[in-house]
């Protein structure tokens, strides 16, 4: 079985700058600062500028990088970013609709393995699920050729007004959110009725209803930062 690429410290830590700089400068492919990249990841603002040098350098070089203008991934950078999020989403869905994991294991369980497959794994694993194009949490999974399944959809702190919507996504960065969302009944494919957003004791809240229930839940500006949602035609 033929691995795709060296399974060592250094090259984890590269897919993690990459795969930091996609998520972070998004469908625009926007420059991102170092420091945003340092609060992704944990790391000091120094470090970050030395690896970005050292990506920046390669032959061929990972990222577009000026001091004090941000980053950008390169077409090369790109397409080994977009390569580690494919097996990352493949083993989260096989982890979770396979080995029954739960939806808040997931995450760090595939961040553990998604520098080490071979490509007859990634492909055993993709035809044992049916080739799928969105991940548990939602998020779309790459193709082979790095094409993404479009997904119209925003943060539900970014809903203007009352309404239903859909939860397109729900963001996997925070095990503690996505399990407190899970047992909220906050998922994928799930219908909230936006109800409003107030100023409690100097923090927002977001007051939803989950489904057709009429319970509401309030929500912290942290928990619906993670929930992607489109709006639905029509009110119920």
């Amino acid at each position: 079985m033929t691995v795709r690429r060296r399974a060592n410290a250094n090259s984890e830590s590269v897919d993690n700058y990459l795969k930091a700089i996609l998520s972070l400068g998004g469908a625009e492919e926007s420059r991102v600062t170092s420091n945003a990249l340092a609060q992704r990841l944990g790391v000091a603002a120094a470090s970050v500028t030395n690896m970005l040098q050292k990506l920046a350098a390669g032959s061929p070089a990972l990222v577009k990088y000026e001091r004090h203008r941000g980053v950008q991934l390169s077409a090369a950078g790109k397409t080994r970013a977009l390569e580690v999020v494919r097996h990352h989403r493949l083993i989260e869905t096989f982890l979770y609709e396979v080995l029954d994991y739960r939806i808040d294991e997931v995450h760090d369980e595939a961040e553990r393995l998604e520098h080490f497959i071979s490509e007859r794994f990634e492909e055993r694993i993709a035809a044992k699920l049916g080739h799928p194009k969105i991940d548990p949490h939602g998020h779309g999974i790459p193709a082979l050729d790095g094409a993404m399944p479009r997904q119209n959809s925003v943060p539900l702190t970014e809903v203007a007004g009352e309404g239903v919507y859909v939860v397109g996504s729900v963001s996997d960065l925070d095990a503690g959110v996505l399990k407190s969302l899970k047992l909220s009944g906050v998922a994928a494919g799930v219908r909230l009725r936006m109800r409003g957003m107030r100023d409690a004791k100097g923090k927002d809240e977001y007051a939803v209803s989950v489904g057709r229930s009429a319970k509401v839940l309030h929500l912290s500006r942290k928990a619906a930062e993670a929930i992607r949602v489109q709006a639905v035609e029509g009110r119920e």
